[in-house]
């Protein structure tokens, strides 16, 4: 898919304030209760709303469809199968639209000049991503097995993808978050998968390439989400009322 990001907007701005926020929204949370985190969530989804209505419509349909997808894969993954546990036992507020402000920075990152005319960079992160994949499974007593299996969807999305800057980006950025999120203890992974046939680090080393997999289909989807989005739109625009007769 070409680049969408249009004239005007600035990548690394919204980027700065993505990370600005989600590192202080996850401060702010560390040892509050549910009341607080409902207020962060708020001022997320704010956020989300105030970066994403400067932005085409395309992308605004991908960060739509991307936050449906992930809020569904976070109520499956956590509370149903137990692949990781927030501290207080929930699904924070915070967390469907900070899945939409990673994915936002992300793309627009991923599609800026800056990196689309180098393409070396997501190379250079793809090398970061397996010094980090065959470390944790090096390690003796508990090897990283879930984060190498995840490690090889990010390798394919890099070398094989058609969008792999936004990939890099997102492999930046959500790498960021997890350790700082796990290090502050608002998540905890458990130490192996459901099928207790992986096991994990806290966090697992590939877990960008999960987050990648979001990524895909929200690029995937979006075109048709937005084009259904436009027929209801001219589906719903209220009939010219009929002439009268002469």
């Amino acid at each position: 898919m070409a680049a969408v990001t249009k004239p005007g907007s600035r990548p690394f701005v919204v980027a700065a304030i993505v990370v600005g926020w989600l590192a202080l929204g996850l401060a702010l949370d560390d040892g509050g209760g549910i009341g607080r985190q409902r207020l962060i969530g708020a001022a997320t989804w704010l956020l989300l709303i105030l970066l994403v209505r400067r932005e085409p419509r395309v992308i605004q349909a991908q960060v739509a469809t991307l936050v449906v997808l992930a809020t569904l894969l976070e109520y499956s993954a956590s509370p149903l199968l137990g692949l990781y546990t927030y501290r207080l036992h929930n699904v924070p507020s915070f967390v469907p639209p900070g899945h939409g402000l990673v994915y936002l920075a992300a793309v627009l990152v991923g599609r800026s000049p800056a990196v689309a005319r180098r393409p070396w960079i997501p190379l250079v992160v793809l090398a970061v991503a397996s010094a980090w994949a065959v470390g944790g499974l090096i390690v003796p007593e508990h090897p990283d097995t879930l984060g190498a299996v995840l490690y090889l969807s990010f390798a394919a999305f890099i070398l094989r993808g058609r969008t792999p800057g936004v990939y890099a980006a997102a492999f930046a950025l959500t790498a960021a978050l997890e350790l700082y999120g796990t290090h502050l203890g608002t998540w905890a992974w458990a130490p192996r998968d459901p099928t207790g046939l992986l096991s994990a680090a806290n966090p697992p080393s590939g877990i960008p390439g999960g987050y990648c997999w979001l990524d895909f289909y929200a690029l995937a989807l979006a075109p048709a989400v937005y084009a259904g989005l436009v027929r209801l739109r001219v589906g719903l625009r209220p009939r010219p009322a009929p002439a009268a007769p002469s």
